[in-house]
């Protein structure tokens, strides 16, 4: 056999070794693109669920009453914000430095309250920076689906480090009071507590889930009030270009140049609906659409196309998606 011959052997079989080692290594997942499907999620009675949602698979992850959990403890190793339930309407008030353990006054604790950014920003959370200080903070635990009021709860920080949170808990007077600790889930964005459960699961794994429809609270000025409405939220990581008044055909990718996107949490919000007071109904505006850049790098455009079910349910709204 000549040289000639056997190099050319050499890089036949070398492109079939590397060909066969390309396709196990670096495969690509599939991916209808283009195709309309039409998603229904329901939050059930009173909008008391919170409903994960996956984009990719157009499927439900999880759901979770919205009375679950209270707060929200950052699980990154050098996180150290902890954020509230907005699902349920919680605010916080800072009392000071106190003893935990005395019957805690609130007078002034209504004008003094404060909520985490609607927008999801970190640096507009109500309770602040947990390890500035020792203070005791006042938790208004908010209402359930019924309106119910749950009550008051108060807590003080006492240490946070890449594994933990370690706090104290009690009731207004003092009493029931308890130390407690979170240990931070690296699975998840985000450790979640109750004041009584402790520790709990709720969010799915960070990656795995792009939208969330719950209840959340939002800041409206005027008035300047907090006040629940039901929308949907994002995830850290996900992004979502708004496009109003689209013709949801033909949305394409290059839309975002002209509506870039954002990664507020609210990117998505509430507002795709309003209340109609001589129909007495919701109503939703078909024309405002939206693209979202997923969790797992995939782009999908969506738009709703009603608030109530099939069978007439509200709180249950219809959407339509399609990959990009």
């Amino acid at each position: 056999m000549n040289r000639g011959l056997q190099i050319m052997m050499v890089r036949m079989a070398l492109a079939g070794t590397l060909s066969s080692c390309l396709k196990e290594e670096l495969p690509v997942p599939a991916r209808p693109r283009g195709d309309v499907t039409e998603v229904e999620t329901c939050m059930g009675p009173g909008y008391q669920d919170q409903v994960w949602v996956d984009l990719g698979t157009r499927s439900v992850r999880s759901t979770n009453l919205k009375t679950a959990w209270d707060l929200a403890f950052e699980s990154d190793p050098a996180g150290w914000h902890v954020l509230l339930n907005g699902s349920r309407l919680l605010t916080v008030w800072n009392c000071g430095q106190q003893d935990i353990a005395l019957n805690t006054d609130t007078a002034g604790m209504y004008a003094a309250r404060r909520i985490d950014a609607p927008s999801g920003a970190l640096d507009s959370t109500a309770i602040g920076d947990p390890r500035a200080t020792q203070d005791v903070f006042v938790v208004d635990l908010g209402f359930n689906n019924l309106g119910q009021s749950l009550g008051l709860r108060k807590i003080q920080f006492l240490e946070v480090t890449t594994e933990r949170y370690l706090f104290r808990t009690a009731a207004l007077d003092g009493s029931g009071l308890l130390e407690r600790e979170v240990v931070k889930d690296p699975q998840r964005t985000c450790t979640m507590f109750s004041f009584a459960t402790g520790t709990i699961s709720i969010e799915p794994a960070a990656g795995t889930w792009d939208l969330v429809f719950t209840q959340y609270t939002h800041q409206f000025t005027d008035p300047f009030i907090p006040y629940l409405v039901t929308g949907v939220l994002t995830p850290p990581g996900v992004r979502v270009s708004r496009i109003p008044a689209a013709d949801f055909a033909s949305i394409v990718l290059t839309d975002t140049l002209a509506h870039p996107f954002s990664a507020q949490r609210n990117a998505i919000g509430y507002d795709w609906k309003f209340y109609s007071f001589d129909d007495g109904t919701y109503v939703v505006d078909p024309s405002l659409a939206y693209i979202v850049h997923d969790a797992e790098g995939f782009f999908h455009k969506l738009h709703f196309i009603d608030f109530y079910s099939a069978l007439g349910v509200a709180g249950c709204p219809r959407w339509e998606v399609a990959g990009l």
